[in-house]
């Protein structure tokens, strides 16, 4: 997908993972409120977006929430995992774990205090995983059309007998997308790797609040995913939104406004208690 810089910070900073890669982000420092401000509601959680699988930062979303952020004075940041946009290394050689290991990265080293994470698709997925590893920094989750074990239900539920068949021999089978004018190389160690990261079909012990948005013509990702997800987490603070007649990306202008207010409903200090 093409990639699209900040207007007002025209190249992204750079993360050094140990294992050598090197993560691109970009962070939008939070606007210090008044003391009396500040004593009466209470400091605003971060927001962190986490993106979809072979989507950039530099997506309408991401760009979007920025904005948002900018005009509210709140932390934000948007970054690529390894082998997406601007950060190094082959899209190909990434899975799962790896993915949700450059976001805990992220989460670690650039954000301080209680955070409010949004996934997208797969960003979803990785959400709840960094959740999962840091439950004390996630004062909510935000997922938009979220793919949890995508890899084993949408890929491998999905794939043709000829294509589990080049998985097999091949190693990797390359898929179409409506998304890319380049086909996606889908590797069968993606999806064994997969494998060890699957949440649906048990308790996921997360009690954070969590708000799902899901389009009721997600070709991609079935909007019943998000009612699964719903009824796995141990959370009492779940709430799916269903949208008629919206697909896969939720991009679209009123969309986005409907995301805004979700997060603003959802950072509120009465909701966090």
């Amino acid at each position: 997908m093409p990639h699209s810089d900040s207007p007002v910070d025209p190249q992204p900073q750079k993360l050094a993972r140990e294992d050598g890669t090197v993560l691109a982000y970009y962070k939008t420092a939070a606007r210090k409120a008044s003391p009396e401000r500040a004593t009466a509601a209470g400091a605003e959680p971060g927001l962190m977006f986490l993106g979809g699988f072979m989507s950039d930062m530099g997506g309408g979303k991401a760009l979007a929430l920025e904005a948002y952020a900018r005009r509210r004075g709140r932390a934000f940041l948007r970054f690529d995992y390894r082998g997406h946009g601007a950060s190094s290394g082959r899209f190909e050689d990434g899975t799962i774990g790896a993915w949700a290991g450059d976001a805990l990265a992220v989460l670690d080293a650039l954000t301080e205090g209680p955070q409010v994470l949004i996934g997208s698709s797969m960003g979803g997925w990785i959400m709840l995983l960094v959740a999962l590893a840091r439950p004390e920094r996630i004062a909510g989750l935000v997922g938009i059309a979220a793919a949890p074990d995508f890899t084993e239900d949408l890929i491998w539920g999905r794939a043709t007998t000829e294509q589990r068949g080049a998985l097999e021999t091949a190693g990797y089978v390359d898929r179409p997308s409506e998304y890319s004018a380049t086909p996606y190389r889908i590797t069968r160690h993606l999806i064994q790797e997969g494998r060890d990261h699957l949440l649906l079909g048990k308790s996921i012990p997360l009690t954070c609040p969590v708000r799902l948005i899901h389009g009721l013509e997600d070709a991609d990702v079935p909007w019943q995913t998000s009612l699964r997800l719903a009824e796995a987490l141990e959370s009492d603070d779940v709430e799916v939104t269903l949208v008629k007649n919206a697909a896969h990306r939720l991009s679209e202008p009123q969309d986005l406004a409907r995301l805004e207010r979700m997060i603003e409903a959802l950072s509120a200090p009465a909701t966090r208690g």
